[in-house]
């Protein structure tokens, strides 16, 4: 039963942290910003949060050190709005994963357009030139 605890906690603490930094931080350096996924460790002291952000590599820096700021605030309302004996460390990390799916369903999409080109070209596919044995 204590297993599920990490990841009951890791839900409500994504829930309350995308909250927050909704309505109450408002940072110019935070931009459109993506909560993923939560991960708590299983004695409850660290919880590293997984977040996207729109934009190019000079957003994603900006929005990595507007989270770096919000943290003492951000942690503070989490300990208000969870009651446990110690509220978890948070850690922020840029999702990577995410990154590399969109990558992947690019090239998927590349290749099926391609695809579509090659059978608009030769529409029959197997079309071969019945007259070449006469």
């Amino acid at each position: 039963m204590s297993s599920a605890r990490p990841e009951r906690l890791a839900e409500q603490i994504r829930i309350e942290l995308a909250q927050l930094l909704a309505r109450d931080v408002h940072d110019p350096g935070l931009g459109f910003l993506t909560l993923t996924r939560v991960k708590v460790t299983t004695d409850l002291q660290l919880a590293r949060v997984y977040y996207t952000t729109l934009g190019d590599d000079k957003a994603r820096r900006e929005t990595e050190k507007a989270l770096k700021r919000a943290l003492p605030f951000l942690r503070r309302h989490i300990a208000q709005r969870i009651r446990l004996r110690r509220v978890p460390e948070l850690e922020f990390f840029f999702d990577e994963s995410v990154a590399r799916q969109d990558r992947v369903e690019q090239i998927l999409q590349d290749l099926k357009a391609e695809a579509a080109a090659r059978e608009a070209q030769h529409p029959h596919g197997d079309d071969t030139d019945d007259d070449a044995g006469e």
